[in-house]
Formats: structure tokens, C-alpha cells, sequence
């Protein structure tokens, strides 16, 4: 699992969130973050089968395997007996990041992934620690 530091370091460089999961209505969380994440600055790609609609202006993926750009960070909003396949395909993409969303913990999928090579955070809002570690970055730099 990555340190705060390192997780500073990720939010700091990354450009490219694929969020696997991400809902097209509004009041769900995973549009919240979404909205959040592109208000500052990042590209946030939706991931969902289900979807053939653009969210928040981008086109939906079907799967991570899909996306033809580099991905720094997949963002799982899907239930853990998912996360196995998402980490998998995540290697597969050559992410940097497996980040799964507060309430998202599978062990042996973050091991996988930490062996092939891919920093993991597990049970954490991206958006609540971008807010919670990137002020004191910014609080430094200015």
C-alpha cells in the first residue's frame, strides 16, 4: 500500500483517472468525485459498460482494456468481488495505480498488482485525500 507521501507523489503527477464505475447520475458519488477530480485538472475517464452516453464529456469505455490513452490512476466504484478482473486489466493497461474507493478492500488483488509493478491504495475517496494531502503541497509551494 502507498504511503501518504507516495499518494502525495500520484495525485501530484498523474493526468489520466480511469474510473471504473462511474455512474452518469448526478447524485451518485462516483459523479461527485468525477466532477471533483476534473475541476482540478485531471482527465477523468468513464468506465461502465452500460453506459453509451458521454459523462461530463467524455466518452464511456466498456473496459479498461478499451482506453487507447495511458491511464496513471483506475479508480474502482465497483463492488470488491470485482476488483480482482479490474486489477487485471489495470496490468494488462499498464496503469500506474490501482486505487479502490472507501469501502473497497481485496487483499489478493492489491497483491497482484503490487507484483506486477502497480502502486494500490485501498479504502480511501481519491477526491478526500487529493483534499486532505494536495493543500499541504499547495500550502508549501505558494
Amino acid at each position: 500500500m502507498l504511503s501518504d507521501n507516495e499518494i502525495q507523489d500520484v495525485l501530484h503527477n498523474a493526468r489520466t483517472i480511469a474510473m471504473v464505475g462511474l455512474s452518469n447520475r448526478p447524485e451518485r458519488d462516483s459523479y461527485a468525485v468525477a466532477r471533483f477530480l476534473q475541476r482540478n485538472g485531471y482527465r477523468v475517464l468513464p468506465v461502465n459498460p452500460n453506459l453509451r452516453e458521454q459523462i461530463l464529456g467524455e466518452q464511456p469505455y466498456a473496459s479498461l482494456r478499451d482506453i487507447p490513452v495511458h491511464v496513471d490512476i483506475v479508480d474502482v466504484f465497483r463492488r470488491t468481488e470485482f476488483v480482482p478482473q479490474i486489477a487485471e486489466d489495470a496490468i494488462a493497461i499498464g496503469a500506474d495505480v490501482l486505487w479502490m474507493q472507501l469501502g473497497i478492500v481485496n487483499q489478493a488483488a492489491a497483491l497482484r498488482a503490487q507484483r506486477a509493478g502497480l502502486g494500490v491504495v485501498s479504502d480511501r475517496c481519491v477526491a478526500i485525500e487529493y483534499r486532505r494531502l494536495m493543500r499541504e503541497v499547495e500550502s508549501v509551494l505558494y
